[in-house]
């Protein structure tokens, strides 16, 4: 996507919400931000001075629209300045702070065949559209109008296995629990303009545009934002207990560009209609487009947050919920049947009208920034500004 393009998208979605997220200010450090006419408005202040804050009120949404706060620059000239990574300029930051970053993985069927087909592959791409043929023939290709856990999901798991062809893929896909996992530490993620990041190690792999719910600490979804949670394909094919591995990496996790609160405008079923688009441009000249629908879910969102939190599980700043995607790319990038995999230099873009872009460029782990500022300089750098208490 052109950067002028996401600008007008971001713009447009802008001038329609009530915004929340996170900019780095130069000799200042992270401040909290929201949008008011094409604007990029500095609203940190004592009892604000963190995302989590403002999500953790009782009116998020109110919050951010009543805040004073000054005049930090156009929105233009500071989605430029992130993707630039200008020196000096307000650039923009994962939209979140304090909150844990979890992901559910297996909620649409068309990525569950493809976890599936990882696995038997054992992360070797060569041998995908072979197995995809054995697989689909076995299972059929459209298991979207199957309730995870029911009676007729567990006949077909029960079927599955009599066939010898049951996976822990399938588990989670169609059984009763979701899968949930964390994707990446707090203050991990990545924001608008990043470099996001694959292991050197992996050959196969795929960006994974998604909506992401925002939590409180009371379990509560209290607005979305777009999210890349890439994935190596080779290495999770090998053991799923390589998730960690395939999952949690520098630089690994992008989220942004904003935290759409809800409001009156705007709300969890906005979500659960939502389509958010995907653009990949190579430096070859190669393009990707595609997309995941959130209609297609096999477990709505109440459904993921209530697996997520709860007396089993408590999160005292809340959390952000990856929902997964029915993206799972199989177009040839190079030789037939080789399949999809990330050129370094890949520009990737997440999009929707009322969310926004997300745009990251794909580099090794090894060559994005290393993640420096963790929670320790966080709270030194607002108790030395005079924001905690």
């Amino acid at each position: 996507m052109k950067r002028a393009d996401a600008v007008r998208l971001t713009e447009s979605a802008a001038a329609d919400g009530v915004f929340v997220g996170r900019a780095w200010r130069d000799g200042v450090g992270p401040v909290v931000i929201t949008l008011r006419g094409g604007r990029v408005i500095d609203i940190t202040a004592r009892g604000s001075a963190t995302v989590r804050d403002i999500c953790e009120s009782s009116s998020p949404a109110r919050r951010v629209a009543e805040a004073a706060g000054e005049d930090i620059g156009g929105l233009g000239d500071i989605l430029a300045a992130s993707f630039a990574g200008a020196a000096g300029a307000v650039r923009l930051l994962a939209p979140i702070d304090l909150q844990v970053i979890k992901a559910a993985g297996v909620t649409f069927a068309v990525s569950m065949l493809e976890r599936v087909i990882e696995e038997k592959a054992r992360g070797d791409a060569s041998l995908a559209e072979s197995i995809r043929t054995d697989i689909t023939r076995l299972i059929g290709d459209d298991l979207s109008k199957l309730v995870p856990g029911s009676d007729e999901a567990m006949a077909l798991k029960q079927a599955l296995i009599e066939k010898k062809a049951w996976s822990q893929y399938l588990e989670v896909g169609i059984g009763p629990d979701a899968e949930i996992f964390t994707k990446a530490p707090v203050l991990a993620g990545v924001g608008f303009g990043a470099d996001i990041g694959i292991h050197p190690v992996s050959k196969w792999n795929n960006p994974e545009p998604e909506a992401v719910l925002v939590v409180n600490s009371k379990g509560a979804i209290i607005g979305a934002t777009l999210g890349n949670d890439v994935n190596l394909r080779d290495v999770e094919g090998r053991s799923a207990l390589l998730l960690g591995k395939a999952k949690d990496n520098n630089a690994s996790c992008a989220l942004g560009p904003f935290i759409r609160l809800f409001d009156g405008s705007y709300g969890l079923e906005d979500v659960n209609r939502m389509e958010v688009s995907l653009e990949v441009d190579g430096p070859d000249g190669f393009e990707l487009r595609g997309g995941s629908v959130m209609s297609k879910i096999s477990r709505p969102p109440l459904k993921l947050v209530e697996a997520s939190i709860g007396k089993h599980h408590q999160y005292p700043d809340g959390f952000v919920l990856f929902c997964g995607t029915v993206f799972a790319p199989t177009q040839d990038r190079g030789t037939k049947g080789s399949g999809f995999t990330h050129h370094h230099g890949d520009v990737v873009s997440v999009a929707n009208p009322k969310l926004g872009v997300l745009i990251n460029t794909v580099r090794s782990t090894d060559q994005c920034p290393p993640w420096s500022f963790g929670l320790s300089d966080f709270m030194r750098n607002l108790a030395g500004r005079g924001l905690l208490g």
